[in-house]
Order: structure tokens, then C-alpha cells, then sequence
């Protein structure tokens, strides 16, 4: 059995995902439903989404909707209550250096920089919000995480990246990169990070097991994870969102590393 919430985990916040955990596997043992002991950090994280005992993990929604929907079933979405957003949605953020311009489309032929070409906040949204405003990211730089971004814009080795924003959050509390960065716009919403159990699996009680951990978690263990309440969002939701070309398709050039 297997149990693992990658997406937003790092040291400053390990110990509240724990505690999370503990409750909704607490709940689902109450109803029966066997859970592991522990999270899972070990495991990789595209294996550990398409394992046949995933418990309860956390993906990505565009290798959701690409790669993993027939392969999954979802359980739910937190909510971050992130401004002028639905429940359970999030968006990307832009972020460049404080003394560079205000206006995302004036970086199409610099360097943008991104976390994986697989993330729907790093890559997909930038792309859509490029193609509906008239231009693209022509020079992306891949860096292989969001904290990875933020710092190469900080220090001058790429110009701009869309984090998502749950992700800025932590980079702005914890990571010294962010004190260089200014926010300059914001992606469409889109629905978030999803939490999935193994395909087949009735997520029923799964569901109720997320929201009586998510009304139970302390107060401290809440504002360390920055959750304001749980959302049910259908896959449909999911598989709505357009996906962009990769970045090769997209520049007609390979993504320098």
C-alpha cells in the first residue's frame, strides 16, 4: 500500500503533511478501507500515480488529464482560498526580477523558465495564457522544480517563470530567491492538484476520510499548509483544460537544460 503527497511536501511543511495523513488514514481505517502507516517520500513520483496499491497520492492535473485519467480515480481537491478563485482552483503566477518589466508578453524571446514540461502550472498555463494574448515563450530553460525557477530568475540565469501559486506561497515564506521576484500577472484558473487512489478503487469513503482530516487538522498544521477547505471537482473538470505542445512542438527548438 501506498500513500504520497509530493506535490507541495518539503521540510518546512513535512511535518503537517504528516499530520494530515495520520488523520485521513486514521478515517479510512475507522471504515475499514486498509492505509499505510506512513507517507511514502521515497517512491517516484510518476510511479508511484500509476501503482495498482496507491492508497491515496496527489497529481499534476495535466498528467491527470494526458496520461493517468483511465489509470486513476479521484478523490478530491484542496482549497487553498486563493484570491479571486473557485474553490479548489488555482492559478500561475508570473514572476521577474523587481527592476525588469511589468508585462509577460515583452518576455517572448527571453529566457522562461520552467519546472517540468509535464506541469500543468509551469508549463501548460504560461503557454495558454501566451497563445490567447498574441505571442509565446520562444526561449524556455528547463529547471526541473518551481523552487528551481524561482531561484534562476533571482539570479539572473533565466527572466521570467510561472510558479504555481500555492508553490509561491511556500517560496515566498521560506526560499530567499522570492525577495528578488515581483509578481507581474496571473494565469486563468484551473482546477487543482488532485488527490487519486488506485484505479477501481470506490473513493467514497476516501472522500469523507480527506474531509474529516481537513476539518480536524490544528489550526497550526492548517496555516502550514495553507488550506482553507476541500473541494469535489469531477474529472470532467480536468479533462476540459487544453494542453499545449511540449516545448520542442511549441519553439520549434530543443529546451536548453
Amino acid at each position: 500500500m501506498i500513500a504520497s503527497f509530493p506535490m507541495y511536501d518539503r521540510p518546512e511543511n513535512a511535518a503537517a503533511h504528516d499530520a494530515l495523513w495520520s488523520l485521513i488514514r486514521d478515517a479510512l481505517r475507522d471504515e475499514g478501507v486498509p492505509a499505510p502507516h506512513a507517507l511514502d517520500r521515497e517512491i517516484d513520483i510518476v510511479t508511484g500515480w500509476g501503482h495498482p496499491e496507491l492508497v491515496f497520492g496527489q497529481i499534476c492535473g495535466l498528467p491527470l488529464r494526458r496520461d493517468f485519467h483511465d489509470r486513476v480515480e479521484v478523490i478530491g481537491t484542496l482549497d487553498f482560498g486563493l484570491a479571486d478563485t473557485p474553490a479548489g482552483h488555482y492559478r500561475s503566477v508570473f514572476v521577474a526580477r523587481h527592476d525588469d518589466a511589468e508585462d509577460a508578453a515583452s518576455y517572448a524571446d527571453r529566457h522562461f523558465a520552467f519546472n517540468d514540461e509535464s506541469s500543468h502550472s509551469g508549463w501548460a498555463a504560461p503557454q495558454l495564457f501566451a497563445k490567447r494574448n498574441g505571442f509565446s515563450f520562444r526561449n524556455p530553460t528547463l529547471t526541473g522544480a518551481h523552487r528551481q525557477s524561482a531561484a534562476a530568475v533571482a539570479s539572473g540565469k533565466a527572466d521570467i517563470a510561472a510558479l504555481d501559486e500555492v508553490s509561491w506561497r511556500f517560496i515566498r515564506a521560506h526560499d530567499k530567491a522570492a525577495q528578488a521576484l515581483k509578481v507581474i500577472g496571473r494565469t486563468d484558473a484551473s482546477p487543482g492538484l488532485a488527490f487519486i487512489a488506485a484505479k477501481g478503487t470506490d473513493t467514497t469513503a476516501h472522500f469523507r476520510a480527506l474531509k474529516t482530516a481537513v476539518g480536524t487538522l490544528s489550526d497550526a498544521d492548517r496555516h502550514a499548509l495553507g488550506i482553507r477547505g476541500l473541494a469535489h471537482i469531477p474529472l470532467s473538470d480536468y479533462l476540459a483544460v487544453p494542453t499545449p505542445p511540449g516545448p520542442g512542438q511549441a519553439t520549434g527548438d530543443t529546451p536548453e537544460s
